[in-house]
C-alpha cells in the first residue's frame, strides 16, 4: 500500500498535495467568524483588518465593527471621523481611511465588484486582499500568497526564493476547483502548523511533500531579514479635567485623532503625583508612559475641551485610551 501511495505522490504531486492539504483543513480548521460567510462585504472587512494584525486581536473589532455597520452603505455614509472612532485600537490607520473611500467606490458601482481587477481597483487592496477576496468570496482562481504562505512554500521547495517565485510557486499548486479552501488551508497551515520556530512538523498533513522537512532546514527558512533595534522612550501624559470636558489635542500621528496633551505641552500646568503607568509599544518604540492628573487655566492654545460624554464620538488614540483606562483603574482602587 505505501509502494503505491508513493507512486501516486510522485505521479500526481499536486494532485496529492492538494488533497492532503484541504482534508486536513476541514478536519481541523479554527473556528473564524468570517469564515461563516460568503458575504464579500464581510471578507472584505476581515482580510483589511487581518492586514498586519493578529487574528486574536481582530476578532472583537470585528464584531463590533459589523455591528456599527452591517452594510457598505452603512459604511459609506457615515463621517470619516465616526468610521475612526470605531476602528481605534487596531492601528495601522490608513486602512479605516481606504476602507471608508472603497465603500463608498462599491455604493457608487452599484455593488461590491465580483472580478479580481475591480477588487483590486478599491482603494487600500493590494495584490494579495485581491486574491483572497477573489477567491474566497467568488471562487475565482488566484493563489494567496501572505506571510504565512510564503514560509509555506519556501520550506515546501526548501530554497530562498524571490517574492516573485514564490507567487508563481502559489498559483501553480493551487487548486483550481476549490480556490476558496485552498487558499484558507495554505495560511491556515502556516498560522498552526508551520510555525516560524520550531514548526510541527509531525502533525503536518503534507509533511511527504516537503522538501526542507526531508533535508532538516525548516528553521533556516524562509531567511529572515535584519530586525531594527527597538528604541525605548519615556511620556508623562496629562489627564486636565474641567467642568466635564477634558483638554485634548490634535494628534500628529495618525491624522485625524485625539490624544492628551504631554507634559512638556503644558509648561504652565499643576502637576498632581503620577497615579498610573503602562507599557505601549508602536513599530520599533517601546514607550513607558506615566499618567497624571493636572490643573491648567483658561484653555490652551492648539487644545480642546471636549465632553467627556463624547469622548466615544471622537477617535482617540490608543495611548490616549489606555491612560484614561490606567488612570480610572488606579483611582478605584484606592477608593475600594
Amino acid at each position: 500500500m505505501r509502494i503505491i501511495f508513493q507512486y501516486i505522490n510522485r505521479m500526481f504531486p499536486k494532485t496529492v498535495f492538494r488533497r492532503l492539504l484541504i482534508g486536513w483543513y476541514e478536519k481541523h480548521q479554527r473556528d473564524l467568524p468570517w469564515r461563516r460567510t460568503g458575504d464579500p462585504y464581510r471578507i472584505w472587512i476581515a482580510e483589511i483588518m487581518l492586514q498586519q494584525t493578529r487574528v486574536a486581536a481582530v476578532i472583537p473589532f470585528y464584531e463590533r465593527f459589523l455591528e456599527r455597520f452591517p452594510s457598505v452603505e452603512k459604511l459609506a455614509r457615515t463621517p470619516e471621523e465616526q468610521v475612526l472612532a470605531a476602528w481605534a485600537g487596531l492601528g495601522y490607520y490608513s486602512r479605516a481611511r481606504n476602507l471608508h473611500k472603497a465603500a463608498k467606490q462599491i455604493v457608487e458601482r452599484g455593488g461590491f465588484p465580483s472580478t479580481y481587477d475591480g477588487i483590486r481597483s478599491l482603494a487600500g487592496v493590494g495584490d494579495y486582499t485581491a486574491a483572497a477576496i477573489a477567491s474566497i468570496a467568488f471562487g475565482l482562481p488566484y493563489a494567496v500568497v501572505d506571510g504565512n504562505v510564503i514560509r509555506v512554500v519556501s520550506r515546501l521547495d526548501n530554497e530562498a526564493a524571490t517574492r516573485a517565485r514564490i507567487e508563481a510557486r502559489a498559483q501553480e499548486l493551487l487548486d483550481p476547483k476549490r480556490p476558496s479552501l485552498f487558499n484558507q488551508a495554505m495560511m491556515e497551515l502556516g498560522a498552526t502548523v508551520c510555525l516560524p520556530r520550531d514548526p510541527l512538523c509531525l502533525l503536518c498533513p503534507v509533511q511527504s511533500s516537503c522538501e526542507a522537512r526531508r533535508r532538516g532546514t525548516q528553521n533556516e527558512l524562509p531567511v529572515r531579514s535584519g530586525r531594527k533595534a527597538t528604541k525605548r522612550l519615556k511620556r508623562l501624559l496629562l489627564v486636565v479635567e474641567k467642568g466635564g470636558r477634558l483638554l485634548m489635542g490634535q494628534a500628529s500621528r495618525p491624522k485625524g485623532f485625539w490624544e492628551l496633551p504631554e507634559a512638556g505641552q503644558l509648561p504652565a500646568a499643576v502637576l498632581g503625583s503620577v497615579a498610573g503607568e503602562f507599557r505601549h509599544s508602536i513599530t520599533h518604540h517601546d514607550y513607558r508612559i506615566s499618567v497624571a492628573r493636572a490643573q491648567v487655566r483658561g484653555g490652551p492654545p492648539g487644545f480642546t475641551w471636549i465632553p467627556l460624554k463624547k469622548i466615544d464620538l471622537h477617535p482617540v488614540t490608543t495611548a490616549t485610551r489606555k491612560a484614561l483606562a490606567c488612570l480610572t483603574e488606579k483611582e478605584s482602587s484606592r477608593k475600594a
